[in-house]
């Protein structure tokens, strides 16, 4: 196969063949990335094998097609205009007729009204219709586009850092419940919290919530058993009580207490009923954590399924199966701290509600998993385990970055009806009133990196942004559920439009809201369909930003390319303060003060910060509990492994009275008058 034959089958296949860089410049993806995503996807090598696969699947029945609700129906693959068909709504109805032809001579399916997971039979076969709403579930459909009179105001925090007594050194849903019935009590409509996946019980030394094993279950250390009915009491667990947390031996004893809860409580009828009806994805994690502890103690080296005996990298394998029934007990043990999880993470989300939260929790979504974990292994046609999501060179990562997280196939997606990614909202819209999508352009386009290949030699795999875009919108009203993405960063082109279309709110953040010439934006014009926020758990506090902590850590890990940049980073941001205290000026959130205060004097900034970020003109605000209390570090620097003390700070007070500090009320109340007014209030 030539170079250019192997280019024509790269894009045939939505492999982007080249990419253009953040200085404009457009660059070709090397043939050896080309021929390592494409045997990633399962392609045969063979030009014409491949290229008469992939005509196949895009003229035969899908499992599954979209549409979105209106009069445009969408098109059937593998049929003639004029086929008969025969529609079962999930009401009942029944829709029959003729197939419609359309502009490009292609067999058409007649607009639909209703939403809906509805069947389609054909004479050639029968699919699945997922019939979308045109937007997905608004602020508006919660009731919360006018909560108190003004837009709606949110909190955000990170689960692992909230306190409260006896929660075994690490966060959990007590903490959230605990939480949110306070910021509820003071006017907030959601509280936002990071990522809950499923780390590695085996491994509590893998705490990085965005890097989970699993994105279908559920991290066991954030379950409360304490808001879980019918358990027995058992005497407080100690506890370390300083300002880092302690994984391995937090978790050490958070487990040990789950596993005195089990022993004493494994026929509890509500875990039974539990185990019975969550499905196969339950148990596949279970098994997994029961193997992988095995694994693990036996050869720590072989931390990796894809490291294990071949005889146990198939989760259905004989000797899989002889290890399960072996150890069943173990397997109902991690069962078990699931259920605990699921109903803390449920009585959390009633307490919101009860509360008077419109929202209620918004849970975040990380844009991939671990390969190493319990999702890649028991999902292995649907994981592109060969390759890395990450991100090419940029500013800020000049050879670019690779996450180590693995993700979807778009192929083996459309070829198996989307049941992973319909698995997977439905799995972190359980117990939520919003979603959080992290690199939400992944859902358009996602830079894969081949394994042992750098980072800056990966390439944008296209994903099929339309079909899954619906389908967030169908689940989304189906769980009632608002939808926040993310989308700093680069964005293909017309992104932030195609968002806006399908009803997602974008993130808008402080430090991003600013002009060429320097100068801030005023957040009157921030765009309207996004959330708002001062900032986010990749970046700076105010605190921190103000006084340039952040600046410091760099220099001092050596993430500059030399003494120079630091310098320079510090004249940029002095510059910087200077025109974000006139954009604070201008807004109105200074109370008057017109000299800008200096480094050290962050506490005035902070109010102004707040107060200016609270009157953007986005539907929503967001506020990182962080900036509240005024504190100087962010949760996650990126880029360290080592060196920072990564999603292990906790914060400073308990749970239920963190929010009673004056300062923090007078925040508060600040941001409330600054929401623009709903119409009529």
């Amino acid at each position: 196969m030539t170079d250019a034959e192997l280019r024509e089958l790269a894009e045939a296949a939505g492999i982007a063949t080249a990419w253009r860089d953040v200085h404009g410049e457009d660059k070709q993806v090397a043939v050896d990335t080309l021929r390592a995503v494409l045997a990633a996807l399962g392609l045969p090598v063979d030009r014409f094998e491949a290229q008469a696969l992939l005509t196949r699947l895009a003229e035969s029945l899908p499992p599954l097609l979209t549409l979105t609700c209106g009069p445009d129906g969408c098109t059937v693959p593998g049929s003639m205009p004029g086929d008969r068909f025969r529609l079962d709504l999930e009401d009942g109805e029944r829709i029959e007729g003729k197939l419609e032809l359309g502009w490009a001579g292609e067999a058409r399916l007649p607009g639909l009204d209703k939403p809906g997971y509805h069947h389609l039979t054909l004479d050639g076969g029968h699919a699945t219709v997922a019939a979308a709403p045109p937007r997905c579930f608004s602020l508006e459909d919660a009731g919360a586009d006018r909560h108190r009179g003004s837009a709606p105001w949110a909190l955000a925090a990170q689960i692992y850092s909230i306190r409260t007594s006896g929660d075994g050194g690490i966060g959990d849903f007590g903490g959230v419940a605990a939480l949110a019935r306070d910021a509820a009590r003071r006017g907030a409509a959601a509280l936002a919290v990071s990522p809950a996946h499923a780390l590695f019980a085996a491994d509590t030394g893998k705490y990085g919530p965005y890097a989970p094993s699993s994105r279908l279950a559920l991290n066991v250390l954030h379950a409360a058993p304490g808001l879980v009915p019918g358990l027995p009491h058992l005497p407080p667990v100690d506890e370390d009580r300083g300002e880092l947390i302690d994984w391995p031996a937090a978790a050490a004893r958070k487990l040990a207490r789950m596993r005195a809860l089990f022993e004493a409580a494994a026929d509890h009828p509500d875990f039974v009923a539990f185990r019975n009806d969550a499905g196969p994805s339950l148990e596949d994690h279970a098994r997994f954590e029961a193997l992988h502890a095995h694994m693990f103690a036996a050869d720590p080296p072989r931390w990796n399924w894809r490291e294990w005996p071949e005889e146990l990298r198939a989760p259905d394998s004989p000797a899989a199966a002889r290890f399960f029934r072996d150890n069943a007990r173990e397997v109902a043990f991690h069962a078990f701290c699931q259920w605990l999880a699921d109903a803390s993470f449920g009585a959390a989300q009633r307490a919101a509600r009860e509360a008077g939260m419109p929202i209620g929790l918004i849970a975040d979504l990380a844009v991939g998993t671990d390969g190493g974990g319990s999702h890649a292994w028991s999902r292995q046609a649907e994981i592109l385990s060969d390759l890395s999501v990450g991100a090419p060179p940029d500013i800020f990562s000049p050879l670019g970055q690779d996450w180590g997280l693995t993700a979807f196939s778009p192929l083996a997606m459309r070829a198996a009806g989307f049941g992973a990614f319909r698995e997977l909202l439905a799995a972190n819209l359980r117990h939520a009133g919003g979603l959080r999508v992290d690199h939400a352009m992944g859902l358009q386009r996602l830079w894969l990196v081949p394994a042992g290949a750098g980072a800056a030699d990966g390439a944008y795999i296209r994903y099929p942004v339309d079909d899954l875009l619906r389908l967030l919108a169908l689940e989304s009203h189906r769980r009632r559920a608002v939808v926040i993405g993310e989308d700093l960063g680069t964005l293909p082109e017309g992104f932030h439009d195609r968002m806006e279309g399908a009803g997602i709110l974008g993130m808008r953040v402080l430090w991003f809201e600013q002009e060429k010439d320097g100068s801030f934006r005023s957040p009157a014009h921030w765009s309207r369909e996004a959330a708002a926020m001062t900032t986010t758990h990749d970046l700076p506090t105010v605190f921190g930003w103000w006084r340039g902590k952040d600046i410091d850590w760099r220099e001092s890990l050596s993430l500059f390319p030399s003494a120079e940049t630091a310098d320079q980073e510090r004249q940029r941001r002095a510059r910087d303060r200077e025109a974000l205290w006139a954009a604070f000026r201008a807004s109105g959130a200074t109370d008057g003060r017109d000299d800008t205060p200096i480094p050290e004097d962050a506490d005035a900034v902070i109010d102004a910060a707040l107060a200016h970020t609270g009157g953007a003109a986005c539907r929503l605000a967001i506020l990182p509990v962080e900036d509240l209390l005024g504190l100087p570090e962010q949760p996650n620097l990126p880029g360290t492994v080592e060196g920072h003390p990564n999603w292990r700070r906790r914060l400073p007070g308990e749970a239920g009275t963190l929010l009673d500090d004056p300062r923090v009320s007078r925040r508060l109340e600040a941001v409330a008058r600054a929401r623009p007014r709903a119409e009529g209030a």
